[in-house]
């Protein structure tokens, strides 16, 4: 079948996803993948729509990042469409574009429009919100961090494998989730299921693919409610993690906090942290520092068996490895990895639930072998993993429950 040559055809639809990639807080970004062709017939009926998410965007404090890797057509549209969005914005978050194809990543650079940065990768875009969020000085709007902004850099596309990677990991459960809903509720297609995944996501700042392991876990609902007779729960007393400034709603940002604030306990330049993902029983790379490239391939191709982490889970207390070139618990290759990148001794911290149930760890780095904490320091690590057990078990038995019975209630109305 040949594509439609009507020129009223309306662009395919801008189709927003709230996902944790790589490690980095989502939450403070809303990120518009984009796809189809745009030209100049359909930039005007795109030009509002992506105006109304921008104005979503910036009620809700999200940056918005463009992912424009399938957008097959534009030039002129997408330059002229672009300038006039950014113009009105002016005095609000810079537009983000990422994967942006040669003519438009050219068009854009060279006319140096205000209000908008290019970056070869969406880890690469994110990377750069958590810095400005640390309040690093930015670099003028109109530049790429990249050496040559039409060209991506070796670690660019190693950093795109690995965040690929991960969603590759992340889709199936995303596709049991869609299923899920037209299957409980009759949703005629698998597109009504994904946009109603979104909005909830979106709506509660919960990640998506965190929201579709719930729809997949949890026990179906029976009735107008799908929790009846849930009540409230005040946040729980938090020794190290509470801080006037830290929402204990927005999850990637207290995931941040943990780990910065175990590389502060434990005086180590590199670290991670991992939780369980319930769908997958799986342990999933949430946020790292320090860590370096062929470390985290090795973490994300999914192979934990291997790990100081998976030992960690697996017998539910502290793993220290004060020597990884003779870790008798790490495989040959993870000692390898790890030797490679410069780290000579590590510690594991689980992360135990009230029931003794492993839901993370926390995984601590250092250069130098013969490396231990102290016993101050592992104890005040510990009260730390207490904490996040604490914050994890209220997320998701208050926000994540709230996103799942407002999923629950909107789609039923509109069915």
């Amino acid at each position: 079948m040949k594509p439609s040559s009507d020129p009223s055809t309306a662009p395919a639809p801008l189709v927003i996803e709230s996902s944790v990639v790589d490690g980095l807080p989502a939450e403070e970004a809303l990120l518009l993948r984009i796809s189809g062709s745009l030209d100049t017939a359909g930039a005007h009926a795109w030009a509002a729509a992506l105006r109304g998410h921008l104005e979503e965007a910036d009620r809700a404090g999200l940056r918005p990042v463009l992912d424009m890797a399938h957008v097959q057509l534009g030039g002129a549209a997408v330059l002229h469409t672009l300038s006039e969005t950014t113009r009105s914005r002016t005095g609000r978050p810079d537009l983000i574009i990422v994967r942006a194809r040669p003519g438009v990543r050219e068009a854009v650079h060279l006319a140096r429009l205000d209000g908008v940065r290019l970056y070869a990768t969406l880890d690469e875009a994110l990377r750069e919100l958590a810095r400005a969020a640390a309040r690093v000085e930015d670099l003028p709007a109109w530049r790429s961090q990249m050496a040559d902004p039409l060209r991506p850099s070796y670690d660019d596309l190693r950093k795109e494998v690995r965040a690929l990677r991960a969603r590759v990991r992340t889709a199936p459960v995303i596709g049991m989730a869609q299923g899920v809903l037209m299957v409980r509720y009759g949703l005629p297609d698998s597109g009504s299921a994904f946009r109603a995944l979104c909005e909830a996501s979106q709506r509660f700042n919960v990640p998506l693919r965190v929201l579709v392991s719930a729809v997949v876990v949890a026990r179906p609902p029976d009735g107008e409610l799908w929790f009846p007779g849930r009540r409230p729960l005040p946040v729980p007393p938090l020794r190290i993690l509470a801080r006037a400034d830290r929402d204990p709603r927005y999850r990637g940002r207290m995931i941040d906090a943990v780990l910065h604030e175990a590389l502060a306990l434990g005086r180590a330049p590199a670290g991670y942290v991992r939780l369980v993902d319930p769908a997958g029983n799986a342990l999933m790379l949430e946020n790292h520092r320090g860590c370096a490239d062929p470390f985290l391939d090795h973490l994300v191709r999914g192979r934990d068996e291997d790990t100081a982490d998976a030992v960690a889970r697996l017998r539910g207390r502290r793993v220290c490895v004060p020597d990884v070139a003779d870790g008798a618990l790490l495989s040959e290759e993870c000692r390898r990895v790890l030797l490679t990148s410069g780290t000579r001794a590590l510690q594991s911290i689980p992360v135990l639930s009230s029931a003794g149930s492993c839901t993370g760890v926390i995984t601590l780095h250092w250069p130098d072998a013969g490396h231990r904490p102290t016993d101050g320091e592992a104890e005040t690590l510990g009260v730390l993993a207490a904490d996040t057990a604490a914050w994890l078990s209220w997320y998701h038995r208050t926000v994540l429950l709230d996103a799942l019975e407002h999923l629950h209630r909107t789609v039923t109305a509109s069915t």
